[in-house]
């Protein structure tokens, strides 16, 4: 395999996690224009795999490396289970329904950075992701450590309140959901050999998962509003086609923490500069903002540095 420089690999982690977190603004509003997240959510990733199956029509290696996945499961040579990545998107986007506004979208965060940055410790640990075993070090675990201390700083000033702690296990079993997806999802990529075919095997997945919510939901609970008209409302699923797409890829040559905390410190520059362009009527720019911000970053530093023994001193005589 041939290894993808570290230093862009790390910007473009950095770069698709601040589009993520465009992605949550754009989905959230939909969901409230029309009362109902799960029926915005399944939009949302039905626009994306729209998208996928448009460029899987006119992509001959596309639907060769899907064929190759689909004959692979059939031959019981790779798991069913490594195709059902797109479970663990739809977990998330249904947790965000469920208790984000029980919990607070700070709150919310928190519990899904701390799932993703453990299960990308021990998937690389024992070796699940397409990049191998990587070892337990102790500046991946500081790393880990400050990224959780980063985001907590960066949203210091929405915790409190009476909050109902119990409802915290759904987004942190989320946040583990997002290591595990993204390391299934890389190996489908490296059986596939083409990043559209895994990147459309995920969101058919999640599509039909999502899909059967919103119906549930609707029969259950209540119908949705009716469609608003902004068009921007629903770029939620293409920028989670382009996210899924450069997380399948760069999986195996970061690792599955190291990306993890490349898209956390994204989505907190992200929010920074959301602060500064569109502040809100509390004062734009918090300090804690840019010191999670930079921290986040730090811990980026921190887990991905390659620390190299000097070579010992030569004794020979001159």
């Amino acid at each position: 395999m041939t290894r993808f420089p570290a230093p862009l690999a790390l910007l473009i982690a950095v770069v698709s996690g601040a589009f993520i977190a465009v992605q949550a603004r754009l989905n959230g509003e939909l969901g409230a224009r029309l009362g109902d997240g799960f029926t915005a959510a399944a939009i949302s990733f039905g626009g994306g795999l729209i998208i996928l199956t448009v460029g899987l029509a006119v992509s001959r290696t596309g639907r060769r490396g899907l064929a190759t996945v689909i004959g692979a499961v059939r031959r019981r040579e790779m798991p069913w289970w490594t195709v059902l990545g797109g479970c663990a998107g739809a977990f998330l986007v249904l947790s965000q329904g469920l208790t984000a506004a029980a919990l607070g979208v700070a709150l919310f965060t928190v519990a899904v950075v701390a799932g993703q940055t453990a299960s990308g410790l021990v998937l690389d640990r024992i070796g699940f992701g397409p990049g191998g075993v990587v070892g337990l070090s102790a500046q991946r675990v500081l790393g880990a450590v400050v990224a959780l201390v980063a985001v907590g700083v960066a949203v210091s000033g929405e915790l409190g309140g009476s909050i109902p702690l119990g409802l915290l296990i759904l987004p942190l079993l989320a946040g583990i959901g997002i290591g595990w997806q993204q390391a299934v999802n890389g190996r489908v990529k490296m059986r596939a050999q083409s990043t559209l075919a895994a990147t459309f095997i995920n969101f058919i997945v999640g599509t039909v998962v999502l899909v059967v919510a919103a119906v549930l939901h609707a029969i259950i609970v209540a119908p949705p509003g009716p469609l608003p008209g902004e068009w921007w409302l629903y770029l939620g699923g293409p920028i989670g086609c382009v996210f899924i797409a450069v997380a399948a890829f760069l999986v195996q040559h970061t690792g599955v923490l190291i990306l993890g905390l490349g898209t956390v410190a994204g989505q907190t520059l992200s929010a920074l500069a959301l602060d500064v362009l569109l502040p809100t009527d509390d004062g734009g720019v918090h300090v804690a903002t840019v010191i999670g911000t930079l921290l986040a970053f730090a811990a980026v530093a921190i887990a991905s540095a390659r620390f190299r023994r000097r070579p010992a001193a030569s004794s020979s005589a001159d």
